[in-house]
């Protein structure tokens, strides 16, 4: 008897074990861990991660319909919609998601979420910078920072992002000259990623830098990089007509998604205040969704008020950003 009732028992569990979703991550899995176990937890479908260092669109083309991705994480809105562009997507339909996920952060026409936010922001010195010296973007082409910048390299995802969204709120012309003008202010050639950054204002090679928000999290975690971030205040600067360029991780579902019921749960549930919560707190980001709020330890950077540009916007314009930065040779 015992035997039979363990068979049955095997037997009934089967569809449940069945039951997944596979996603294409350029986030660490560790960094979606608790998600993706909160979602297991609470309806029973297993997520299976891929993390890529690099090639996504690439990956995706080569397995063609016989791909086992259902969704992909990313990072960046540019990085987000070269997916859609390659024609990797389909289109979601859902009152949940576009209930939690504000028009500015989510693609028109469905096809990628946001699910978290982090600013672009600079990084200034303790001891160098005084309050009020930092307003805005377009100020870090000011002569008066000759010499005191740092960051890193202007083809970088990030740093195209935000030459984007300088497009959007000015003429072609008038980006090129800040480009020309912050790279007449850098301390050192474009060098490393943004925790680098702040190692340099800490041995004094330069005075700022531009930088993501959760980078300082990540630096005050760490008991080296403690020393750096404690050198340094978090500023959010605007652009002159508008708020502070703020970037995405979001979520795709791909056109071939053989689990798409449970690619699209999963997608709700990951724009639910629970899920934001959790996935704020792992990344030291931004939820989206109304009501939500950062940690303490986010909050305690500041207040700001998002450029309310939407990132679809600021993507169509990467191809040219990108001409730009290597027109003024940004990086030589």
């Amino acid at each position: 008897m015992r035997l039979i009732t363990t068979v049955a028992a095997i037997a009934m569990a089967a569809p449940a074990l069945a039951e997944e979703v596979n996603v294409y991550s350029y986030r660490q899995p560790e960094l979606i861990a608790p998600l993706t176990d909160a979602f297991t937890e609470e309806t029973g479908i297993k997520v299976n991660v891929a993390f890529l260092n690099q090639g996504m669109v690439e990956k995706l083309e080569a397995e063609g319909d016989r791909s086992p991705a259902d969704l992909v994480f990313t990072v960046d809105i540019s990085r987000l919609n070269s997916v859609v562009e390659a024609g990797l997507t389909q289109p979601v339909e859902s009152e949940a998601l576009l209930a939690t996920v504000p028009a500015n952060y989510r693609d028109p026409e469905g096809h990628w979420y946001g699910l978290t936010t982090r600013a672009r922001i600079v990084y200034a010195s303790k001891d160098r910078v005084a309050d009020g010296e930092v307003t805005t973007y377009e100020d870090l082409a000011d002569p008066k920072w000759e010499g005191r910048i740092c960051t890193r390299s202007g083809t970088h995802a990030y740093n195209v992002a935000l030459t984007s969204a300088m497009l959007v709120h000015h003429s072609e012309e008038e980006v090129k000259e800040w480009l020309e003008g912050v790279k007449a202010n850098l301390a050192r050639k474009p060098q490393g990623n943004d925790r680098a950054q702040v190692k340099a204002i800490w041995a004094g090679e330069c005075d700022i830098a531009i930088g993501n928000t959760y980078y300082m999290g990540k630096m005050l975690a760490d008991e080296e990089q403690k020393e750096w971030a404690d050198a340094v205040n978090i500023v959010f600067p605007t652009f002159e007509d508008a708020g502070t360029h703020v970037n995405i991780s979001g979520v795709a579902l791909v056109k071939s998604a053989p689990n798409k019921e449970n690619a699209v749960k999963l997608m709700e549930f990951l724009t639910s205040p629970k899920a934001q919560e959790i996935y704020a707190a792992a990344n030291f980001e931004y939820p989206i969704a109304p009501g939500t709020t950062p940690v303490d330890l986010v909050a305690s950077w500041g207040e700001f008020t998002a450029d309310d540009t939407n990132l679809m916007e600021i993507a169509k314009r990467r191809a040219d950003a990108l001409r730009l930065v290597e027109t003024v040779d940004f990086d030589g």
